[in-house]
């Protein structure tokens, strides 16, 4: 879609969440301990080695990894509860939130607060979701490789696609041959920036400049909560309201 980027849309995404460093910490902290539930070794367990992956990713130090397993390994440590919420924001264009809480009547009344405050709905789940497809998503730095090289690498892996502009390239696969890939791009690249499984909208909406400023503080309210652990959406900004939002 000419004048239009989603990678824009990804780069201010990650722009917030690295001037939020330590919530980074704390979610991958949180997905960890769940992760381990189902037991510490990573060869047995793929969550557990996704979530490892974007501890490295994150340069998380080491400590706090082994001390997360090791609480775990004692059956210790806090009980996370995975939600989802699904709903409308303004203009038209939908969301899918995922949460990991200890408290599910306050993780959702702050959620249902925020849809509200930015003039959108939160809705039933499934309201949303059909829109959307489960994948497996890796974004890796420009400087990994050029456009050519970490497409035949990501298909020669697995991946189901690759986009690429001049700051990032996104991989995409199937939920289910995620870690394979992962595995086989790391080795080739190092680890990328981003990996987790999340939702890729099938359609997306454009949306003006009123709507995008809307939106844009509606996530950064959302990513504001620690309980929060992953944003999905299917709006597009373009570059050239982006880069009056962002002047």
């Amino acid at each position: 879609m000419a004048g239009h980027s989603k990678f824009k849309n990804i780069q201010h995404r990650k722009g917030a969440q690295d001037k939020k460093r330590a919530k980074v910490f704390t979610r991958l902290i949180k997905e960890l301990a769940v992760a381990a539930r189902a037991g510490t070794d990573p060869d047995a367990n793929p969550r557990l080695r996704t979530a490892l992956a974007g501890c490295r990713a994150a340069n998380m130090p080491k400590d706090n990894v082994e001390r997360v397993l090791k609480r775990a390994e004692g059956g210790e440590g806090e009980l996370y509860e995975e939600i989802r919420y699904e709903g409308y924001g303004t203009g038209g264009t939908a969301f899918i939130v995922e949460a990991l809480t200890d408290n599910r009547n306050r993780t959702a009344s702050e959620v249902r607060a925020a849809f509200n405050k930015f003039g959108g709905t939160l809705g039933e789940t499934g309201s949303v979701s059909f829109m959307f497809d489960k994948v497996g998503q890796m974004i890796f730095d420009a400087s990994a490789g050029d456009a050519d090289t970490v497409f035949e690498a990501a298909l020669e892996a697995g991946a189901d696609n690759v986009e690429s502009d001049e700051d990032v390239h996104v991989i995409t696969t199937n939920p289910e041959d995620f870690n394979a890939v992962r595995e086989s791009l790391d080795a080739a690249f190092g680890a990328p920036q981003e990996a987790q499984l999340t939702w890729i909208a099938q359609n997306s909406v454009d949306v003006d400049e009123g709507h995008a400023q809307t939106l844009l503080k509606f996530m950064d309210t959302l990513d504001d909560n620690e309980d929060v652990q992953n944003i999905a959406f299917n709006f597009e900004i373009s570059d050239e309201i982006m880069a009056k939002l962002e002047g």
